[in-house]
C-alpha cells in the first residue's frame, strides 16, 4: 500500500514537472527555430521587422552573457528602418509570443492559474520615449478588445523615466506600479508573474535584481479583471514593441532575456 501511494505521489510531482515549459538559449545559431519549437511548434512565434531590414540579418540572436555564464537572447531594435512587420509604420516590433497555435499548456484559460518566469537585462544607456515601449504583454486573442494588452511592462521617458506595470479593463489602461528606471538599466532582474485568469482574476508580479537581490517591483493584487469580453484565451509576449510617435527620442536598442518559463498550477 505504501509503494502504490509512493508510485502515485511520484507520478503526480512528474506531471506537475511536465506543465512547466522552458525556453533557453543554448548558442547553437538557429534561435528562431528554437524559439518556434519550444512556443508554438510548427508555427511562427516570433514576430520580428526582418522583412524591412533584411541586411542586418535576423533581429534576435543568441550570446554568451558573462555574469549569468551562460548563452541568453539578444533582441535588436534599430530607429530606422524597422517597423512592425511591414504592416504597420508608426511603430516598431520585435516579439515572442504564444498564440492560438501554441500548446494548450502555454495559453491561459478562465480559471486557470499560470505562473510567469524570465530573466532580463536593459542596456545601461537604454533610452525609452515618453510614448510606450513595452518590454513584456499579456494580451488576449479572440474578442473585440484583444489589441489592448491586458498587462503589459512599459518603459516610459521623459524626465521622471521609470517602468510601469500597467493594466486595463478592456480599452483605458492605468498604472498598478513603478519604479524609477535607473534602477533596472545595466543590471540583470529576474521577473515572476502570476495569473489566475478570469473575470475576478488575480494578479501579482515581482521583479528583482540578481546581483544583490534588491526588490524593484513587488505587485499583488487579490481581485482584478484578467479576461476579455469573448477572449479565447490570453497568451504571454516578451521583446521590444515601441511607439515611434516620438522617434528623436529613440536609439537603436538591444534588450537581454534568458530563461523563460511557463507553468500551469492545478485549477
Amino acid at each position: 500500500m505504501k509503494l502504490l501511494l509512493k508510485i502515485a505521489l511520484l507520478f503526480v510531482a512528474q506531471l506537475s514537472l511536465a506543465q512547466a515549459t522552458m525556453l533557453t538559449a543554448d548558442g547553437r545559431g538557429n534561435t528562431y527555430e528554437l524559439i518556434n519549437s519550444v512556443l508554438a511548434p510548427g508555427y511562427e512565434a516570433v514576430e520580428t521587422p526582418d522583412c524591412i531590414h533584411d541586411k542586418f540579418g535576423r533581429h534576435i540572436e543568441e550570446v554568451y552573457d558573462a555574469e549569468l555564464k551562460k548563452y541568453v537572447f539578444k533582441f535588436h531594435i534599430h530607429v530606422s528602418p524597422d517597423n512592425d512587420r511591414c504592416k504597420k509604420f508608426d511603430r516598431q516590433r520585435n516579439e515572442i509570443k504564444t498564440y492560438n497555435q501554441s500548446p494548450d499548456n502555454l495559453i491561459g484559460t478562465a480559471g486557470e492559474t499560470v505562473v510567469y518566469k524570465w530573466k532580463f537585462k536593459l542596456d545601461s544607456d537604454f533610452q525609452p520615449s515618453n510614448k510606450f515601449t513595452h518590454i513584456h504583454q499579456i494580451k488576449a486573442y479572440g474578442g473585440p478588445h484583444e489589441s489592448m494588452p491586458v498587462v503589459s511592462l512599459i518603459t516610459r521617458g521623459g524626465k521622471n523615466e521609470k517602468l510601469q506595470v500597467m493594466h486595463a479593463d478592456s480599452t483605458d489602461s492605468q498604472e498598478m506600479a513603478s519604479a524609477d528606471l535607473a534602477l533596472f538599466k545595466g543590471r540583470w532582474v529576474e521577473a515572476t508573474e502570476t495569473i489566475t485568469y478570469g473575470e475576478s482574476g488575480k494578479y501579482s508580479i515581482t521583479l528583482k535584481r540578481i546581483d544583490d537581490g534588491k526588490v524593484l517591483i513587488d505587485y499583488k493584487n487579490q481581485k482584478l479583471r484578467m479576461w476579455r469580453d469573448k477572449a479565447e484565451g490570453i497568451r504571454p509576449k516578451w521583446g521590444i514593441y515601441r511607439s515611434l510617435l516620438s522617434k528623436e527620442q529613440l536609439r537603436d536598442e538591444a534588450l537581454l532575456f534568458a530563461d523563460f518559463s511557463i507553468e500551469e498550477l492545478k485549477k
